[in-house]
């Protein structure tokens, strides 16, 4: 019995061993030692875990690269590239060791491709290359605590906080961010961020390290003056130091924050902030904001065009030098080819007069032309013929220009632009024949669609839907038939009303029926055509129109969760949304909001955000509806918004004293709904949810008040959620809320950053009581509440100011 037991102790000692040295072994280091190397999937990590550094192979690529990464998140995401433009294929037999006191990476074959590069007199076996938390990987020697080089001075693509960025004078050392050449290709792009070569206090981003197409503007002491975002540092510190040991911009996050600085391989730079909770990164900032600002960015012989979606196409007669790059990596640098051979550069056929110039209209012309004489545009046409280098022409306010060689950063703009201008492209005459006669094709099969379907309108023949672009261009019968004579009302407004309606293809639509219209029909049909271009996850889709003589009508995605009003306040048999719910529904709205403000080429303004125009898909998903209604309805919009019943809760003060509107009143009306998904009731109205010896009050007025003096968060809650909700959640909601409806409308802040504060970004503190809402709750007297029925909210009571001074 004592021999088995003995038995079982030994085992028991020998696996605690084992264990114990299998733990030793695969324990992680944050250091290679000179007697050490790094191969296949070994790595090395900084001593708290936040960094690691190792071999990678981004995307679907076959090629291994040394770098670092972030160690904690779920999305790898490379930091610094050692060996970015000589890559290895074969990581177990490829070697990062010390060697003659430089770090060194060997390939298969023990080549040196990459090495520190030091002009070494130390090869002591005190030197190691160790990896900070920082994100910074040092060469040092460890015995005279020296450093000998490190990554911070040798940036790739991305700057992290903490990294000196500039010109270290005494080193010698100017240092770049340059772009990778795409998402599976760290190799130097075209894009490369510097201190301006002229010398001056600023920031640039290069193409190609030679033309210059984004500056930062100087230093104010406090800020970039082209980067007036930087002077709130409430989670970011920046400091720019300029004296006789260099020039260098340094910055620090004010908490725990994961963040990055990168130039994109499109020509961007962003800042980019990690959200734990979406396991994703999020753009805080960027610039240029529009791709097609970045020059040259559709490459040689490509035209930018930001009303497309992928931005890039071919100008006729070319095709796309690497269709892999631009179909799989949306990567454009590498331009556009010719699909034909010039003929005069054939030498077979002499003076070139094979080739011809085709018009391509309403383009930004590129840079950089030859300015010739020509008194005419057949002049000009002559001049560029004569020179088969020359591969374009154009004749604008009798000058002739020319351009040799490439043709770079051509920009597309819609007809409409009084910017556009003309560009004549050489091309072989087959080709132009080609291109004018598809062209031809299509402009007879337009002109004849024309005419039968102006037929149709006249005659009413013929039931069928035209295709406008990305938009279905529908028959008022059409309709009429889809919407059972417009019988199923869904609801309405000051724009008009809402009808359901099937389509034979058996799919659901919303149909608004406008009224109060006074715009001419070309005018209608563009704006539709803009309001259709824009498409994001929290906006309720345009599918089409209908346009016939005093008819005008607008087709969207239906929604079979209806609008939030009818699921945030009280009605019979009405589902109780949860909080996370609700939660994710300001989220969602929020961003909508952003993508107006912040991502279309000009903002657009909603103008009446409210629970009525938050749109609700089967999922839950909230779309923001109503968009783009300024446009269409032009002069007539602020005297049909101002009259909308149950709108004014919602209008920003500034609509009240005549100034210019901007995004802000969008948030101020976003803000003032925040109140209502949190209570589940109209911020002026009182109804049976609440006990009737509960004293009246005015809900935002209540909520800022309480937020102010550090009351119970869970006392604003919908009492029919019996105070289920996420208490961090609740008072991030609500202090965003009372940010959102300040009085001065500088003092609110952007919808973007309402999103990044939503998204726990961003931190947000208490914001001041506006003085508005003391005004009502120092006259509770000038406030009537009455009962009135509401065409749009069905809301059983509601309220409103009896004098002017509680709203102005």
């Amino acid at each position: 019995m004592d021999v088995k037991k003995n038995v079982w102790f030994m085992l028991c000692v020998l696996s605690i061993c084992f264990t114990l040295k299998h733990h030793l072994s695969s324990a992680a280091r944050d250091s290679i030692s000179a007697n050490q190397s790094l191969s296949g999937d070994q790595t090395i990590v900084s001593a708290g875990g936040v960094f690691e550094l190792g071999f990678f192979k981004p995307g679907n690529s076959s090629n291994y690269y040394i770098g670092i990464w972030f160690k904690k998140l779920s999305e790898q995401t490379i930091v610094w590239v050692a060996n970015r433009d000589k890559p290895v294929s074969d990581k177990n037999s490829s070697v990062l060791r010390i060697s003659d006191g430089n770090l060194v990476l060997l390939n298969e074959s023990k080549t040196p491709i990459w090495s520190t590069s030091l002009n070494a007199s130390n090869t002591t076996a005190s030197i190691e290359a160790v990896v900070l938390d920082e994100g910074n990987l040092v060469l040092r020697d460890s015995s005279a605590n020296s450093t000998l080089w490190q990554s911070f001075d040798h940036p790739t693509h991305t700057w992290l906080p903490g990294m000196k960025f500039g010109i270290n004078k005494r080193a010698k050392v100017n240092q770049f961010l340059i772009s990778w050449k795409n998402k599976e290709d760290p190799a130097p792009g075209l894009f490369s961020l510097e201190l301006a070569p002229d010398g001056s206090d600023q920031y640039v981003i290069m193409w190609n390290r030679s033309e210059q197409y984004w500056n930062s503007g100087v230093w104010t002491g406090i800020n970039f003056a082209n980067v007036p975002e930087m002077i709130s540092r409430q989670y970011v510190d920046f400091n720019y130091i300029s004296d006789e040991n260099g020039r260098y911009f340094v910055y620090s996050v004010t908490n725990s924050m994961t963040t990055r600085f990168v130039i994109d391989s499109s020509g961007q730079i962003e800042q980019m902030f990690w959200l734990e909770s979406s396991k994703a990164w999020f753009q805080f900032w960027s610039q240029p904001r529009q791709p097609c600002d970045v020059y040259a960015y559709c490459g040689a012989f490509g035209s930018c065009n930001e009303g497309n979606q992928s931005f890039c196409a071919c100008l006729p007669g070319f095709r796309p030098k690497w269709e892999n790059n631009w179909n799989l990596m949306q990567d454009y640098s590498s331009g556009c080819v010719r699909k034909t051979q010039l003929q005069c550069e054939n030498t077979v056929v002499t003076n070139g007069k094979s080739d011809k110039f085709l018009a391509n209209s309403h383009m930004v012309l590129p840079k950089h032309p030859q300015s010739v004489a020509g008194g005419s545009i057949k002049e000009c046409e002559k001049t560029c013929s004569r020179n088969c280098s020359c591969t374009a022409y154009a004749y604008e306010d009798n000058a002739c220009s020319i351009w040799i060689g490439s043709l770079l950063s051509l920009h597309q703009l819609s007809p409409g632009d009084a910017n556009g201008k003309t560009i004549y492209v050489k091309l072989q005459l087959r080709i132009i024949g080609a291109v004018v006669g598809s062209v031809s094709f299509v402009a007879l099969l337009g002109l004849l669609a024309f005419m039968y379907f102006r037929k149709r309108e006249n005659t009413m023949k013929t039931s069928k839907s035209v295709e406008d672009g990305s938009l279905v261009a529908f028959a008022y019968k059409d309709l009429l038939t889809a919407t059972k004579n417009f019988s199923e009302k869904l609801g309405g407004g000051g724009f008009g009303s809402v009808f359901k309606g099937r389509l034979p293809n058996s799919s659901v639509i919303a149909v608004k029926k406008l009224q109060s219209f006074s715009q001419g029909e070309k005018q209608f049909r563009a704006e539709v055509s803009t309001i259709g271009n824009i498409q994001h996850v929290n906006l309720v889709r345009l599918r089409g129109f209908c346009s016939e003589g005093t008819k005008k009508l607008l087709v969207y995605d239906y929604m079979p969760n209806g609008s939030l009003d009818s699921h945030i306040f009280h009605r019979e048999n009405s589902k109780v949304l949860d909080w996370e719910t609700r939660y994710q529904i300001a989220l969602g709205t929020a961003r909508g909001l952003a993508y107006l403000h912040e991502k279309c080429r000009d903002c657009i303004i909603h103008c009446d955000i409210k629970p009525e125009n938050i749109l609700l898909d089967a999922q839950w998903c909230p779309k923001v509806a109503d968009f783009g209604m300024s446009k269409l309805v032009g002069r007539e919009f602020s005297r049909v918004l101002t009259t909308i019943r149950g709108t004014r809760g919602y209008l920003a003060p500034e609509w009240l004293s005549g100034v210019a509107i901007t995004a802000k009143a969008d948030v101020y009306s976003y803000g003032m709904m925040l109140f209502e998904i949190v209570s589940g009731r109209r911020n002026f109205e009182w109804n049976s949810v609440y006990s009737e010896d509960e004293e009246m009050k005015y809900f935002p007025t209540w909520a800022a008040s309480l937020m102010s003096e550090g009351g119970n968060v869970l006392s604003l809650l919908d009492k029919r959620l019996e105070g289920s909700a996420d208490v961090e959640e609740l008072s991030r909601i609500c202090k965003v809320a009372c940010w959102c409806i300040q009085d001065d409308e500088t003092h609110r802040p952007s919808i973007g950053q309402v999103v990044q504060i939503l998204e726990g970004v961003l931190e947000v503190t208490q914001s001041p009581i506006p003085r508005s809402l003391k005004v009502i709750a120092d006259n509770k007297e000038d406030i009537i509440f009455f009962t009135e029925s509401s065409e749009t909210s069905g809301a059983s009571s509601q309220a409103k100011f009896a004098g002017s001074s509680a709203s102005s």
